[in-house]
């Protein structure tokens, strides 16, 4: 294994090589000063770690290298504890990255994250997953106008009048937005009837992952109408809570992973889970899904760990916890209380159970 981290304090090198021989193991750690940049000539690696702004570069468009040059390496971003750069870059960064890290990078925990990442693509290249989604004519497609109006949120100088104008594009996403955003979730008291209205009153966050759902949940399948309806429910609540429980840079994709932990139920072939059930787990299957639709690591991540993010090896309470508790609290099942204890956050649960909403339903719509 050899990592390779730009900008960082090379003069911490014995520490990192002292613990990796504690832990027996073999890899290898390469220190490029700042300003260094990433090309085909490179000799190989397998972790490429960086800052926001680890030189002349940006971290964002060296994550991106990375990716282009050497897609099957692990992606870490390193994160001020109080960051203050603009969030259109941690966004960019986030999206880049398989993991997130704090800054100054402790080396337990980077290697706590490479393993991280090696045991999910362990847990998705399996034979049975790929068998029984193999056989599926028609997966649901990447969700089309969420990942064009993420570009677009890119821009800071990007206008709602600009967003609204892409959301009209699709009469039936407009349609639905519209009445999403005048349902109990999301109603301020005041009917919204155009597009620019409804993209100020939500804020860009929000109506991305309001686009995402009903890209997620309005396709057929085999699950029914009501069946979709309900999950889209639970997607909703799931997320308006994960991302309070995680707040900071890490609060959208907490959302948005909560958002799509049950789409892998809208699957052929999957199991829910209970005892004598044939298939992979619809988890799997939908962070696998995820993968194909190329949406950031860490949202993959949470999606495959929900039910068991005690089994990720990283330190702390982060995307995956989140979207565990979440998920858990809204679908009305017990969060894993060792492993809320294990990360300091078992105080927590008493609050949060309070922030559960209820269920909405037509009557309250109407």
């Amino acid at each position: 294994m050899r990592i390779v981290i730009a900008g960082e304090d090379a003069g911490r090198a014995a520490e990192f090589d002292a613990l990796l021989a504690d832990y027996g193991l073999d890899w290898t750690i390469d220190w490029l000063p700042a300003g260094t940049t990433v090309d085909p000539a490179m000799a190989a690696f397998d972790v490429f770690v960086c800052g926001l702004r680890p030189g002349p570069i940006g971290g964002p468009e060296l994550l991106a290298r990375v990716a282009a040059l050497y897609p099957q390496a692990v992606r870490i971003l390193l994160l001020d504890q109080n960051p203050d750069e603009a969030s259109v870059d941690i966004a960019q960064g986030l999206d880049g990255a398989h993991r997130v890290l704090a800054r100054p990078l402790d080396p337990a925990e980077l290697v706590a994250a490479v393993e991280s990442v090696v045991d999910l693509r362990e847990l998705l290249d399996n034979e049975s997953l790929k068998r029984v989604l193999g056989r599926i004519n028609s997966l649901p497609p990447p969700p089309r106008l969420y990942l064009q109006l993420t570009r677009l949120l890119r821009d800071p100088d990007a206008s709602n009048a600009e967003i609204a104008q892409i959301l009209s594009q699709d009469p039936a996403i407009a349609a639905k937005v519209l009445r999403l955003c005048n349902s109990a979730y999301f109603s301020g008291g005041r009917e919204i009837t155009d597009m620019r209205a409804a993209v100020t009153r939500l804020g860009h966050q929000t109506l991305l992952r309001m686009v995402l759902t009903i890209e997620a949940f309005g396709g057929g399948g085999l699950a029914s109408s009501q069946e979709r309806e309900a999950m889209q429910d639970r997607a909703l609540r799931a997320s308006n809570l994960a991302r309070r429980l995680l707040p900071g840079p890490s609060a959208e994709l907490a959302a948005t992973a909560s958002l799509l932990a049950e789409v892998g139920r809208l699957l052929p072939g999957v199991s829910s889970g209970e005892p004598g059930e044939e298939g992979p787990h619809y988890a799997e299957a939908g962070a696998y899904l995820m993968g194909l639709w190329g949406l950031p690591m860490p949202i993959v991540e949470a999606v495959a760990y929900q039910h068991r993010p005690g089994q990720l090896r990283a330190a702390g309470f982060w995307v995956a916890g989140a979207v565990h508790v979440a998920t858990a609290l809204v679908a009305g099942r017990e969060p894993d209380e060792a492993y809320l204890r294990s990360v300091g956050m078992l105080e927590r649960l008493p609050q949060w159970r309070e922030w559960v909403q209820p269920m909405v339903t037509a009557e309250d719509e109407a």
